[in-house]
C-alpha cells in the first residue's frame, strides 16, 4: 500500500508551512531558455544544480495540472526518507507520477547503487562522511540525518530522520533506530545541518546526543559521532571530546 509521504505527519513538530510560498515557486516556463535545469547543467556541471533541479531533468517535463519542478519537491521528500531503499510503490503514490517516470527514478538509483554507491563507502574519520552530506548543507530548514554502519564501518544507508523548523529538530531515539536496527547496522552517525550557518552546538544538540549514545548502548549501536555542518563547515563532537 501506498504510505504519505508529502506532510511529513509522523514527526513529532509542525513542519513550515508552504502555503504563503506557492505563488512564489518557479515553474520551469517562469525560468528563461538558458537558465533551465538542463541547459545548466551542461554549461556549469551538476554540482551547480539543486537536489530538485536534477531529479526535474530526470523527471523530464511535469503534467497538465503539475510543472516538473512541482513533481520534483514532492519526490525529493521521499528520496530523503527512503534513502537508498526507494521503490516504484514510494513514488507511484505522488500525484503526477506514473510508471514511466517512476520506473526511469527506479532505474537511475539502481544504477547509483551498483556503481558510485555511498554504501561499502568506509568511514574512518568525520570528513569521510561530508561528502555524502554535502547536498543537504544549505537546506532552509534543519534536516536530521542517520548514517547507518556495518562492523567495518562501511555505509548501509543515509536517511533523513526528521526535518524541522529553522534552528529546531526534536529528535526521539525510537525514530533515530528504528531503521538502523532494521539495516542490522553496528553502529551510526548522526547528522544535521544548521540553517544559521553556525557550527556551534545548543543545548538541545548536546541533550539529543547523550540521549542517543544512551540509547545506543542498550541497543548495542554504537554512536560514533554527531557531526553539525553548514557550507562553513563542520563540527563533530567526537573530535570535540563530546562524546
Amino acid at each position: 500500500m501506498c504510505e504519505k509521504h508529502s506532510d511529513y505527519s509522523g514527526s513529532p513538530f509542525k513542519n513550515e508551512s508552504n502555503h504563503g510560498n506557492r505563488e512564489n515557486m518557479k515553474k520551469i516556463r517562469d525560468i528563461p531558455k538558458g537558465e533551465r535545469p538542463r541547459e545548466r547543467l551542461l554549461r556549469q556541471g551538476p554540482r551547480s544544480l539543486s537536489d530538485e533541479e536534477l531529479l526535474a531533468i530526470l523527471l523530464g517535463k511535469g503534467t497538465r495540472t503539475h510543472d516538473v519542478l512541482a513533481l520534483s519537491r514532492k519526490l525529493i521528500k521521499v528520496v530523503d526518507e527512503k534513502g537508498l531503499d526507494l521503490e516504484p510503490e514510494d513514488i507511484l503514490c505522488i500525484e503526477g507520477i506514473g510508471k514511466a517516470k517512476a520506473a526511469l527514478i527506479i532505474a537511475a538509483f539502481e544504477l547509483v547503487r551498483r556503481r558510485v554507491k555511498p554504501e561499502g563507502t568506509k568511514i574512518q574519520s568525520p570528513s569521510d562522511v561530508l561528502p555524502l552530506l554535502r547536498h543537504y548543507q544549505d537546506r532552509k530548514q534543519e534536516h536530521f540525518l542517520t548514517v547507518s554502519l556495518n562492523g567495518a564501518n562501511e555505509v548501509l544507508n543515509i536517511r533523513v530522520v526528521t526535518i524541522g523548523l529553522i534552528n529546531m529538530s526534536h529528535v526521539h531515539p525510537r525514530e533515530v533506530f528504528a531503521d538502523v536496527i532494521t539495516e542490522r547496522a553496528s553502529s551510526l552517525i548522526v547528522a544535521h545541518n544548521h540553517p544559521s550557518g553556525s557550527l556551534t552546538p545548543s543545548r538541545e544538540d548536546l541533550q539529543v546526543t547523550r540521549q542517543l549514545k544512551e540509547a545506543g548502548k542498550i541497543l548495542g549501536i554504537k554512536l560514533l559521532d554527531h557531526i553539525i555542518f553548514s557550507p562553513r563547515g563542520y563540527f563533530s563532537f567526537l573530535e570535540h571530546g563530546e562524546l
